[in-house]
């Protein structure tokens, strides 16, 4: 049985950067990101009518398939970086990668809203979509304050911290994560 810990939060609190410092630092964990299986779905579904491919019943289908095809493949467990608001999408989700048989971790990265714009502000390489990712800082705390939060395995604040330090804070939950469960002695 594979580990996946899927990274969530908002656009701008340092996801990304958190799981590639943490794949960097231990090589029993490879960087999946379910985008791609969006990707391909948005290819081959052109037609469908759907703005986001997270709507797709497919991607939601297929991206808990991939990661195990994935983790079958290479041995490793997996740390998934995707931004999921809609609370019927997430349970979808994980509960097909559990119904792969692998554990599931929900880590949600995330800063103060003043940091999240600051950095989406002075993003170079995304500044093309900063309208479109400020647009949906309101929904992630919505989503946050609604359910997000309540299902967090671990809830890393990025405001004050950088990449390293909050893929330290994941990797120390993640020991606890793997201890075998010793039964009470009655």
């Amino acid at each position: 049985m594979s580990q996946i810990v899927w990274v969530n939060g908002p656009f701008g609190a340092g996801k990304t950067s958190t799981a590639q410092e943490l794949v960097d630092s231990d090589p029993r964990y490879r960087l999946f990101d379910p985008e791609f299986v969006g990707f391909m779905l948005r290819a081959q579904l052109a037609d469908a009518a759907a703005a986001d491919f997270q709507a797709l019943p497919s991607w939601r289908r297929l991206t808990p398939i991939v990661a195990h095809e994935i983790t079958e493949t290479t041995g490793q467990n997996l740390v998934s970086v995707q931004t999921v608001l809609n609370q019927q999408y997430w349970n979808e989700l994980s509960e097909g990668i559990r119904a792969q048989g692998h554990s599931l971790h929900l880590v949600l990265i995330e800063a103060s809203e003043a940091t999240l714009r600051r950095r989406i502000s002075e993003d170079e390489v995304l500044h093309r979509a900063a309208g479109w990712r400020l647009q949906h800082l309101p929904d992630y705390f919505a989503a946050r304050d609604d359910w997000l939060g309540e299902a967090a395995d671990l809830i890393v604040d990025t405001t004050a911290s950088s990449p390293r330090a909050a893929a330290r804070q994941i990797r120390e939950a993640i020991a606890v994560w793997s201890e075998p469960d010793i039964p009470e002695r009655q």
